[in-house]
């Protein structure tokens, strides 16, 4: 394995050092490709894997870990508590079976997947009693707006440390940002690439090719100047390199606000309101 690891690391608000640098394993199959895509990923010098047991492949991301040969405490690990998982107080129960899917005894990360109503601040009090146990490192939220944060900062005790949304040149909400650096909640970005969708933007190729860097590059560099961690999510290993290789040049503040002024509120997947009724309709939920 490569001695040199992505440069980047960042501090969450309990002092945890993070990579600011991720492989997102989203939709990738459990065992030869997660597996592959973790190892290419890890030899290139990744150290933080973000998986969920709604993915079906904690699994394979532990055997990845387990094949490169890089000892665990060296690779930062998030998985994240599913919808059905917050029926009848099973949050405990899930956590445990995502620990046992991995083959590990803690958790760098756990997160609320979703924050489904009336059931995500009984969660947050049993996450808090697994963090406090130390079986995980780190808790936080996944899909959360202001009003959601507000909720748990109501109920006291253990704060997110970290909160993982949509985000994309197409679906800033700087207003969020700005409440969760005001409160120490470190942003993270899944889906930063919008799926694809905006690489053949002429804006972000213009961009690209003033730093000869890609439009893939620039986005993941002008997330990690607005202070948003990123989790590029690819099974080829030359996405997986060029993915890493962003801190190597700066963005201009014109340059950051030409890609700020392309946002238009598009959104991939769900809204944190909305979700339930979203995923129904998927057949993802009953």
């Amino acid at each position: 394995m490569r001695s040199e690891t992505v440069p980047g690391n960042i501090t969450l608000s309990n002092g945890l050092k993070m990579p600011s640098v991720g492989l997102g394993v989203y939709k990738m199959k459990d065992g030869r490709e997660v597996i592959s895509s973790i190892l290419a990923a890890l030899e290139e010098g990744y150290r933080l894997i973000d998986t969920a047991s709604f993915y079906n492949n904690e699994e394979g991301v532990g055997d990845a870990i387990r094949q490169s040969g890089i000892p665990r405490e060296e690779i930062f690990v998030t998985s994240k508590l599913w919808i059905d998982d917050m029926r009848s107080d099973n949050t405990r129960q899930a956590f445990e079976r995502s620990l046992e899917k991995l083959g590990f005894d803690y958790l760098d990360l756990y997160l609320i997947h979703w924050p489904v109503p009336g059931k995500y601040i009984d969660a947050w009090q049993t996450m808090q009693e697994l963090y406090a146990e130390g079986k995980v490192k780190a808790i936080g939220v996944s899909n959360c707006l202001e009003h959601h944060l507000e909720e748990i900062r109501e109920e006291g005790g253990v704060q997110p440390m970290l909160i993982q949304n949509e985000f994309h040149p197409r679906l800033i909400q700087q207003d969020l940002i700005d409440h969760c650096q005001n409160r120490g909640i470190q942003y993270q970005a899944w889906s930063p690439l919008m799926r694809g969708k905006i690489l053949d933007n002429e804006v972000l190729k213009e961009i690209g090719q003033k730093y000869q860097k890609t439009a893939a590059q620039v986005i993941l560099r002008w997330a990690i100047q607005k202070g948003v961690c990123v989790l590029p999510k690819s099974v080829h290993k030359e996405r997986i390199r060029e993915n890493s290789q962003i801190f190597d040049f700066k963005l201009s503040a014109g340059d950051m606000e030409s890609i700020n002024s392309l946002e238009n509120g598009t959104r991939t997947g769900a809204h944190p309101d909305e979700f339930m009724d979203y995923f129904r309709k998927k057949g993802v939920i009953g």
